[in-house]
């Protein structure tokens, strides 16, 4: 029986560090690029894997990070781990509310854009699948199905993230965008599960087939409504007897690891667990934000960049990049996905400008696709070819998501900006100046009424803004609101300054 020895352990714990180290300092520097940290962290792995080091120092790249051997099967146990508690945290992510908040729009969206990209891919694999990158052994009905998944799942962790930087994710826009994502992925994991139990039944057996199908459903379902319930009603428990934030964290760590057991068990990988165990979790009130917060931070910024990092260290992407596969990869996704988003945001009632931007932010497939090209390589589905294209697929749909939004939306915000200045405002400084003849007459009016009339203007377009119907009118006036407190303070700045 193989076991660590000390000289094991100590390249373990040496390897560790030196990955977590790269792939938080790339992590780093990509965010500050306004780039997602997980392309920083995928870099990391390919400077510390056969691509770069391996070419560069052969041995040391086999000392550090061996393909075989006990230190090869920890690195892999400890990244399966680390993958495990980031679904968790995806899971966690989800707000089931903003379903219902959105009501047909956002369902609209996640329809179209799960149900037009998986068509495409679907349709195209089957015709296809060789150039691909099927494996010959692997039956084309399941390849094409992976494809089609990895295509049309959306990456929700990126796509909340871009929504935050840009402002939008509580704007009605935000949470069509956040609602159709959310369906997007219980729909692409549910159906994910079942492909991977297909491929568990290597003996064709229907029944086993369908047992896996009933288990599946079966658990999303207890999970979601008896399951969240219970974890609702306990969860106030574990605040009374337990102290924080270990309670909490431990509470959610064991419904997600059992979680994850149990759909390991009955034949679907043990990620899937993990999220719908997340997702029960974090839709209920009773826990904490800053227990939330505490521990989305400690997965990301710890496990999460092993993971990532570690799938640099399985292929060499110079020798397996395929520029017509990456290519080909990268239009069925961009195409699929930014028409399903647009066609589906133009069915619930939105404007042309609105429901491109809602396109774009569905277009990101992110770390959600490097997964399921992750388990798919390492259920031989694939060749590693399919797989590099993937993960620069994935990396280019998240880089391009964000600037396209704000690139869409910003003509339309500078629009609104000049129809919507107060005339209040602006007739009332004008007359002021005019009538005082200096700018410093302006100035006579005291602080506290400049306040005061501001929160009237404000509070004067947010009731506008509750009884416009449309979500695209709701939106226009958001930007509204946003725009006369600029416009409010900036006229302020400028009062004191002409002292």
């Amino acid at each position: 029986m193989d076991t660590l020895t000390s000289d094991n352990i100590t390249v373990m714990f040496l390897s560790l560090g030196i990955l977590l180290c790269v792939a938080r300092l790339l992590g780093e520097i990509a965010q500050w690029l306004k780039q997602p940290a997980v392309l920083g962290e995928l870099l990391a792995g390919v400077l510390l894997g056969p691509t770069i080091l391996g070419s560069l120092a052969p041995e040391l790249s086999g000392i550090l990070f061996p393909l075989r051997g006990v230190n090869a099967i920890a690195l892999d146990a400890i990244a399966t781990l680390a993958i495990v508690l980031f679904l968790l945290v995806a899971g966690m992510e989800v707000d089931l509310s903003t379903v219902w908040k959105q009501g047909k729009i956002g369902c609209k969206v996640g329809i179209t854009s799960i149900a037009i990209p998986f068509s495409i891919a679907f349709f195209a694999a089957l015709a296809i699948p060789e150039s691909l990158g099927r494996n010959v052994n692997v039956d084309p009905l399941i390849f094409a199905l992976f494809f089609a998944i990895a295509i049309s799942i959306s990456a929700l962790p990126i796509i909340a993230k871009t929504l935050m930087d840009m402002g939008l994710y509580r704007s009605d826009l935000g949470m069509v965008v956040i609602s159709a994502a959310v369906f997007n992925d219980l729909v692409g994991w549910i159906v994910f599960a079942v492909i991977l139990g297909l491929i568990g039944d290597q003996s064709g057996n229907g029944n086993a087939i369908m047992m896996t199908v009933a288990l599946t459903l079966a658990f999303v379902g207890t999970t979601l409504t008896v399951g969240r319930w219970l974890i609702h009603k306990a969860l106030p428990l574990v605040k009374a007897y337990t102290r924080w934030p270990a309670g909490e964290l431990s509470f959610a760590l064991i419904l997600g690891l059992l979680g994850a057991a149990f759909t390991q068990w009955i034949g679907i990988h043990a990620i899937f667990g993990a999220f719908i165990v997340g997702v029960a979790i974090g839709d209920s009130s009773h826990l904490r934000e800053r227990s939330r917060v505490i521990i989305d931070k400690f997965i990301s910024f710890i496990f999460a960049p092993v993971f990532f990092a570690s799938i640099g260290l399985k292929v060499n992407f110079l020798t397996q990049f395929d520029f017509p596969l990456v290519l080909t990869v990268l239009l069925i996704a961009c195409v699929c996905k930014l028409i399903g988003g647009a066609m589906g945001a133009r069915w619930g009632g939105m404007a042309p400008r609105e429901a491109w931007a809602v396109g774009f932010g569905m277009v990101s497939v992110g770390a959600m696709g490097i997964i399921v090209g992750m388990i798919a390589l390492n259920a031989g589905i694939i060749h590693e070819r399919l797989f590099v294209a993937l993960i620069i697929m994935a990396m280019i749909t998240s880089m391009m998501s964000g600037p396209f939004m704000q690139m869409i939306l910003h003509t339309g915000k500078e629009r609104r900006l000049r129809n919507i200045l107060s005339p209040i405002l602006r007739a009332t400084s004008r007359s002021k100046i005019m009538q005082q003849g200096k700018p410093q007459a302006v100035e006579t009016e005291s602080s506290n009424s400049q306040r005061v009339r501001r929160k009237r203007l404000i509070a004067s377009q947010r009731k506008a803004w509750r009884r416009s119907g449309s979500p695209t009118r709701r939106y226009r006036w958001a930007a509204a609101i946003r725009a006369g407190a600029r416009y409010s303070r900036a006229r302020a700045g400028f009062r004191r300054s002409r002292l």
